[in-house]
């Protein structure tokens, strides 16, 4: 019995590996049910015996997608303290730029189809952003709560949407630089 549900654990956590690759890369719209089954070398009934749709899916992998990224600022605030932002920003459009389309951040990869998914993904991604940006805010300048947020849901937005366009300036130039 202990054996079956480790397989089933294991299972899933293979379907929403192959998911999170296969939206990144494909879309929600360019993959189907089959092509993540597949990629997680399983069957499409396997899917759904964890999923009850594709969007389902989508909506754990933008979760955990967004979740990781807050996870990284983090690590990077506690690892540089208030001096965090540039070498998270030298990471992020350095290391994570030679990653694969299939393994790069959710941010950037999963908000043009959140934009036409249902409410329930609208809402899970509104959620993992407010906590994001308000991570991102805990040490920015002094202003008030709205402005604060605001501020940094831009430098977000215009970092995650143009990280991998903008990697050729950030090579001769300190991203930092592009929002002063």
């Amino acid at each position: 019995m202990a054996k079956s549900k480790a397989n089933e654990a294991d299972a899933r956590t293979r379907l929403v590996e192959a998911a999170g690759r296969g939206f990144r890369s494909g879309g929600f719209g360019g993959t189907g049910v089959d092509a993540l089954a597949k990629g997680a070398g399983l069957t499409s009934g396997a899917f759904y015996a964890h999923f009850d749709s594709k969007a389902e899916a989508f909506r754990l992998v933008v979760s955990d997608g967004i979740a990781t990224l807050r996870n990284g600022v983090a690590a990077f605030q506690q690892q540089h303290g208030r001096a965090w932002r540039d070498p998270f920003v030298d990471f992020y459009l350095g290391e994570r730029m030679d990653l694969a389309l299939s393994e790069a951040c959710g941010l950037p990869s999963f908000s043009p189809d959140v934009a036409r998914a249902d409410d329930a993904t609208r809402a899970v991604y509104e959620q993992e952003l407010t906590r994001l940006v308000e991570l991102v805010a805990t040490d920015s300048i002094p202003l008030n709560e709205a402005a604060k947020r605001l501020k940094n849901l831009k430098v977000l937005s215009v970092a995650g949407l143009l990280a991998r366009g903008i990697r050729s300036i950030h090579e001769e130039t300190s991203i930092s630089e592009l929002f002063i």
